[in-house]
């Protein structure tokens, strides 16, 4: 017999529900509580610099003090958005414009990264729930400060994070751990709800329609209610689309408006600034499309082509020919030949359109041939590079209409690919590009892309990996850029072997009863001294173990001497001894006195030592000692170097290189901040600047970061080289001695192209 489904009010459905998904979020927190206490453990347990060990163990220290404030803060702030503020006042202009605070901001950031990084795995569930919501509260739209959208209740977690104490840093370590266990609970919190509201009779199926089908109310407000708890009313990537029906519209929102230029001024990352501001540009994209009455493209479901325009993707595009006879003639008339590739691809994109059957399907035929269209008139690229990307339209435009998500991303593989390759070939010497192995590169990756035209972003994600490793070869690969590296990887393998051999030598004499004078001569001259003779000559070369074994017998001499034959041994021994010293400070280029500084004191020490009553060194101990410092780089660890005290006649001196087409950059800038620090290693190969270095303005190209980014090199068009250290780098950066050619990346300026042609002219979307 049937069992009747007791009749329950809506309001107190949808309260449920949401009470019911807070718990699960609740039991969820307990279990990360302790995946992170563990994982926080372990990485106590792993090797690393003493350094990063000590911010190790204060870390796991903090986490286990501050836990439960945190937990239970969580907690308190999942209860309160529970219970909507309807006293509040709605947002007017005075709020809608509101500053937020970088701290504020960081958090949304994280937020949205530990969002984005589910997407894939809970969507589907969510956008059910959100259905189902929305039904029962007469369609209205989720309210941008609903707990059971994940950014909220994320946000609320790291803002409690933030106020307790723990560091941004710290949430990075473990944020891998916190992904994998929210991907699984949150996907059984939202299937749970769901199976609520299907057994008290709410949507038990959805169809496909419902799922992509926008209320008439969706358009964006500006400036979403605040949250109950204390921090920024909305997450980083702006406020969301009350609209927007599924996870893909939501986590690609970005600023409108006069509130966009307002939150830019508190952004303190450039690279977060521009993120931004191009996240904004895919924004307006999307409002355009809406109120063009297009449908379709903000949708995670995959839809298929309609049978017309799908057989007419399916026939060999003419633009292929057109494209590559253009370029095999552009040696004869530039303008020719794009105008050519440029007609061929209107020409296309309008056989197209009239071949397509849904509006989204003409819109993102349109979208993309403006878009190309666009990158044709970069006049900054090479001419034959444009007209080989121009040939990824075609395969492109099979991606934008197959992944909605194209438009909406700006990591998409596709346009990261577009993107680097435009880069890179934006030189100033375009003549030298035309027929080299950039321009052979890119014809090779638009070959391959041509070839596998059904594969989508795989084929793309691989040939942009390839690219990678190209450009690692390319850039280097000039005479004078040769040679400049080879400095600077020495210059960078001596420096980090002087720090390495250091600790090491620290480590092996923590025991010994050595003197202090012979400890600081040890450490702070002769450390760099065997370095120096580990890069020139290697490190188990006949020179540098000699120099490694006078650190062994300069710890013996030096120690104390209680019988007659010990006592003659080190006379006679002396002369040679102090020779060697001198020799080895040789290499540093020391002046003759400061070595006789050294070697006084070296005397003096060797002096004490025949009077010293404390106890010998035992010979079993010197002996092990020796060995193991012929040895030391197998002991060797890693550790982090601060500014290194370089110039050419120094690198010349002590490496035996010739650095004058060098220049090494020791000065200028201004003291720079985290994330202007934080900017400087996130720099992409291949990108081009303009840089202010002593009164001289030229343009280079970043051509090197050494493998521990402690170092970086620029070519210049003129053949010459620019070692800038780290921190150096990022001071360039913050006071604009060092400025990138390019404002955003090559497909974000080409739709912000796309975007002014159709504001001006929105019909020519659909006709």
């Amino acid at each position: 017999m049937a069992t009747d489904v007791p009749v329950v009010p809506h309001g107190e459905l949808a309260r449920e529900a949401r009470k019911r998904f807070v718990a699960d979020a609740g039991r969820a927190m307990q279990d990360l509580g302790n995946l992170l206490e563990s994982r926080l453990a372990e990485l106590m347990a792993e090797p690393a610099p003493s350094r990063e060990m000590n911010l190790r163990r204060d870390a796991w220290l903090l986490y286990q003090r501050q836990r439960k404030a945190w937990f239970d803060g969580t907690l308190k702030a999942w209860q309160a958005a529970l219970t909507p503020e309807t006293s509040a006042p709605k947002a007017t202009s005075e709020t809608a414009f509101e500053l937020v605070g970088t701290e504020a901001v960081e958090d949304g950031i994280l937020a949205s990264r530990l969002t984005l990084g589910l997407i894939g795995n809970v969507s589907s569930e969510f956008n059910d729930l959100q259905l189902r919501l929305k039904s029962l509260q007469d369609m209205r739209e989720l309210e941008s400060t609903d707990i059971v959208r994940p950014e909220v209740l994320f946000l609320a977690m790291i803002e409690r994070w933030s106020g307790t104490g723990m560091s941004r840093q710290t949430w990075f370590t473990v944020s891998e751990v916190a992904q994998k266990l929210w991907s699984e609970r949150l996907l059984r919190a939202y299937s749970g709800c769901n199976a609520f509201l299907i057994k008290a009779g709410v949507l038990p199926t959805i169809a496909l329609e419902d799922r992509v089908k926008r209320s008439p109310d969706s358009a964006p407000r500006l400036a979403p209610p605040k949250p109950t708890w204390t921090g920024t009313p909305r997450t980083a990537l702006g406020p969301p689309q009350s609209g927007a029906s599924g996870f893909g519209a939501r986590h690609d929102s970005g600023y409108g408006g006069a509130e966009t230029q307002t939150r830019m001024s508190t952004r303190g990352q450039p690279a977060a600034r521009a993120h931004s501001q191009a996240q904004g540009v895919v924004a307006q994209l999307k409002r355009l499309l809406v109120s063009s009455g297009v449908t379709g493209h903000e949708s995670a479901v995959q839809s298929k082509l309609s049978p017309t325009l799908a057989a007419a993707m399916a026939r060999r595009s003419e633009l292929a020919g057109a494209a590559l006879s253009a370029q095999m003639a552009l040696g004869e008339s530039e303008l020719a030949g794009l105008t050519r590739v440029s007609n061929a691809l209107r020409h296309q994109t309008k056989d197209l359109k009239s071949k397509a059957a849904t509006q989204n399907e003409k819109a993102v035929i349109e979208v993309v041939a403006l878009m190309f269209q666009a990158i044709l008139q970069e006049d900054r690229i090479p001419s034959a590079i444009r007209v080989w990307i121009a040939r990824l339209q075609m395969p492109v435009l099979r991606v934008a209409l197959a992944e909605p998500d194209f438009f909406g991303t700006l990591d998409h593989p596709a346009r990261q690919l577009i993107d680097r390759m435009g880069s890179c070939a934006m030189g100033f010497d375009t003549s030298g590009i035309k027929g080299n192995a950039l321009e052979t590169e890119v014809k090779r990756v638009v070959q391959v892309i041509e070839q596998y035209p059904e594969t989508g972003r795989r084929v793309y994600q691989l040939v942009y990996d390839e690219f990678q490793k190209f450009l690692a070869q390319f850039l280097t690969g000039k005479a004078s850029t040769q040679r400049a590296l080879s400095v600077a990887q020495q210059v960078e393998q001596k420096e980090t072997l002087t720090i390495q051999y250091t600790i090491e030598m620290r480590n092996i004499l923590k025991d010994m009863p050595v003197s202090d004078a012979i400890r600081e001569f040890l450490f702070k001259v002769w450390a760099e001294v065997l370095a120096v003779a580990a890069v020139r000559e290697g490190p188990q070369h006949a020179d540098t173990l000699a120099l490694k074994k006078v650190a062994s017998d300069l710890v013996w001499c030096a120690s104390a001497k209680p019988n007659r034959v010990d006592r003659a041994r080190v006379i006679a021994d002396l002369p040679k001894l102090l020779q060697k010293l001198r020799v080895g400070m040789g290499l540093l280029g020391v002046t003759a006195a400061q070595q006789d500084a050294h070697i006084k004191a070296v005397n003096d020490t060797l002096a004490d030592a025949f009077v010293s009553k404390t106890q010998a060194i035992p010979a079993a101990q010197i002996a092990a000692l020796s060995a193991r410092l012929a040895h030391l780089e197998d002991f060797v660890e890693d550790e982090s170097t601060g500014d290194l005290l370089l110039d050419a006649q120094s690198i010349e001196m002590m490496l035996g290189i010739d650095a004058s087409n060098i220049d090494v950059v020791t000065d200028g800038g201004s003291t720079p901040s985290a994330a202007m620090q934080a900017w400087a290693q996130e720099l992409l190969l291949g990108t081009w600047f303009t840089l202010d270095h002593n009164a001289r303005v030229v343009q280079v190209q970043f051509v090197w970061r050494s493998p521990r980014k402690h170092l970086s090199l620029f070519a210049s068009t003129d053949g010459r080289s620019y070692l800038i250290q780290a921190a150096r780098l990022a001071a360039y950066l913050q006071a604009g001695l060092l400025i990138p050619e390019e404002d955003e990346t090559l497909t974000v300026r080409a739709t912000r192209d796309a975007l002014a042609k159709l504001t001006a002219n929105p019909e020519r979307l659909l006709n």
